[in-house]
């Protein structure tokens, strides 16, 4: 049995002259794709209009990115970008944080709700979040082709040497920790879907979808080796990360959401398991 495990994984796919496709956004792109089908797939279900779900992609990818960004710009490295404010538009330097990503698409989601659906919010997340669960596994793989984000030191056998950042001593891979806690919540809010009919009790997936998140990341942050040198006076001081810090609203929130959706009488809805425009066309044709 091995004691660890070597990775020295190109994050690079593949490049066309100056273009390179890196690992990262190769995830990015399928989790969209993927998260895309299955949230169309529900609006049928539920018979909601089919031009909704370029409306909403447009508003997540734009508060994903803008979001992810601002959040890792005010809440790890301010210092540094107050005074090089130019530096906040270079991306693909990296920096980008998924509790910043998570407020921007919760705004979005209320902005897409007030002007698009004319629904509550509630109908809206309780569909969105379900691929959220699986792209956050898979940016976190692309994490482990980057070599980056991953734990400090460890004995366990499956521990990583990240060669390409020059470590010689194993470290947890907790990108690969993480993956898989949204890798199995992505399936425990698709039964709940799609076999309890959990989207009756509003909030509901929403609420599991926050505990799902923010609990294991909690608990990794602990094991996760520091990503900015701001955090090392945080950690003295208060005993957690910035990480963690932010993960605690998110908890506190996901416990009320479901025991807000649990002692709530359900809601039933009818599904016609067609596009709403399909409905239409359908009756002008008889």
């Amino acid at each position: 049995m091995l004691d660890f495990i070597t990775w020295n994984a190109d994050p690079i796919l593949f490049s066309f002259g100056p273009i390179s496709v890196r690992w990262y956004g190769l995830a990015f792109a399928v989790g969209f794709i993927i998260g895309y089908n299955i949230v169309a797939k529900m609006f049928k279900h539920e018979g909601a209009p089919e031009k909704w779900l370029g409306i909403l992609l447009a508003y997540v990818v734009v508060a994903t990115i803008i979001g992810a960004r601002l959040g890792h710009v005010f809440f790890y490295e301010w210092d540094f970008y107050s005074q090089h404010p130019a530096e906040i538009l270079k991306i693909w330097n990296g920096g980008l944080a998924s509790h910043g990503g998570t407020i921007a698409i919760i705004i979005a989601v209320f902005l897409f709700s007030w002007f698009v659906t004319k629904k509550p919010a509630s109908w809206t997340f309780d569909k969105l979040v379900i691929p959220i669960a699986l792209v956050g596994g898979l940016i976190r793989l692309g994490n482990l082709m980057n070599s980056e984000i991953y734990g400090g030191p460890t004995d366990l056998p499956w521990g990583f040497i990240f060669l390409r950042n020059g470590e010689t001593v194993a470290k947890h891979p907790t990108q690969i920790y993480e993956a898989l806690c949204y890798f199995a919540l992505f399936a425990l809010l698709m039964w709940m879907y799609w076999k309890k009919n959990a989207e009756e009790r509003p909030y509901l997936i929403l609420g599991t979808f926050f505990l799902g998140i923010f609990v294991p990341r909690f608990i990794i942050e602990y094991v996760k080796n520091v990503q900015v040198a701001s955090e090392y006076e945080m950690i003295a001081n208060y005993g957690i990360n910035m990480g963690q810090l932010l993960s605690i609203p998110f908890i506190l929130l996901g416990i009320f959401l479901v025991i807000w959706a649990m002692v709530h009488p359900r809601q039933h809805w009818k599904f016609p398991n067609k596009f709403a425009e399909d409905l239409h066309n359908t009756s002008h044709r008889r």
